[in-house]
């Protein structure tokens, strides 16, 4: 099934065009509205309401759609993209899918059938693993960006946060500073995540350490439960932990209150995400920070240039690098 996106490319215009040509606006000249019509004619192809929209200005208004909006990271995301949305003059309509991918699948499909522009999915839980088919075919009719998500497909557009190369910076300065029992703590096996512990494992190896099976732990992004996994674990020997959340990275401080180990003295804790726990703590807490206004900002700025019609002027993959706060759970 032809899409406006499609036509464009047959006809070598910007869907702009097309939707101009759609609605019959003098702005197109006559010959290359002849093109347009000639190809949409040729490949049976009926505008809907995005394409007409395009031309009209009439919808302005963007999809989001996140897990769980009671999850800080996400709650902060969908400020920051619907206040951006705001500034340019776009309203927007929010879907909480959870995490199960039939409940993902069916927020898109909802959130479809409103009258809106484009998509906006934040959260790396929906690069997989599992379906995404429905993504694809949300973006055979209008853009879909990902936030902190990677997927490949026509239409949809990826900003994300550099999750690999912070860890590996964070695991290279520990090893550089004579840490070698480095605990890494996760609590999901989403894209992120997996960038995350990649980069953990690459600093190892290029340093000529295999990372030791036992010394990778999941736990739920619960301070309790982290603490009382790590309390459950035998003969338990670390002088670090990275943790892919703060919570995670909270919980492995409380641990070590309980084992009478010394923060930083005799065992350094990182973080993820720079969130309020990071200094809701003490010893503070040394984080990485994802940049999350950085990343929503740059996704609505590329999003409107994509609406305008100069898709073809945006990166599919945008990469925000991010910074390591440094507080007081490390010494280095």
């Amino acid at each position: 099934m032809m899409n406006i996106y499609d036509i464009a490319k047959l006809a070598g215009v910007s869907i702009a065009t097309v939707s101009r040509v759609v609605n019959d606006s003098p702005k197109v000249s006559a010959k290359t509205g002849e093109k347009v019509r000639r190809i949409m004619e040729e490949n049976n192809y009926t505008p809907n309401v995005f394409a007409r929209g395009l031309g009209l200005n009439s919808i302005k208004t963007v999809g989001i759609v996140c897990p769980d909006v009671a999850d800080t990271y996400m709650a902060k995301a969908v400020s920051y993209l619907e206040k951006n949305l705001r500034g340019y003059g776009y309203d927007c309509v929010l879907y909480c899918s959870s995490y199960e991918e039939e409940d993902k699948q069916q927020a898109v499909e909802l959130i479809f059938k409103k009258r809106i522009d484009a998509l906006l999915l934040v959260g790396s839980d929906y690069s997989g693993p599992g379906n995404t088919d429905y993504i694809a075919k949300a973006a055979e009719q209008i853009p879909v960006f990902l936030i902190n998500g990677f997927m490949e497909g026509e239409n949809i557009y990826c900003v994300l946060a550099d999750d690999y190369q912070a860890v590996y910076d964070v695991t290279e300065e520990m090893l550089f500073n004579g840490k070698r029992r480095i605990l890494f703590l996760e609590n999901s096996v989403s894209y992120s995540a997996r960038r995350k512990r990649s980069g953990f494992e690459a600093a190892m190896r290029d340093r000529g350490l295999e990372p030791d099976p036992r010394l990778f732990l999941y736990s739920e992004n619960s301070i309790h439960a982290t603490r009382d996994l790590l309390l459950r674990q035998r003969n338990l020997d670390i002088d670090c932990v990275i943790a892919t959340e703060d919570g995670l990275a909270i919980g492995a401080l409380k641990y070590a209150s309980i084992r009478g180990l010394k923060v930083p003295g005799e065992i350094n804790v990182v973080g993820y995400n720079n969130s309020e726990l990071s200094i809701s703590c003490e010893p503070e807490l040394t984080s990485v920070d994802n940049r999350v206004e950085v990343l929503c900002k740059t996704a609505i700025d590329s999003l409107m240039t994509v609406l305008s019609g100069a898709g073809s002027d945006v990166r599919h993959r945008q990469m925000v690098k991010c910074h390591l706060i440094k507080r007081n759970t490390t010494d280095f």
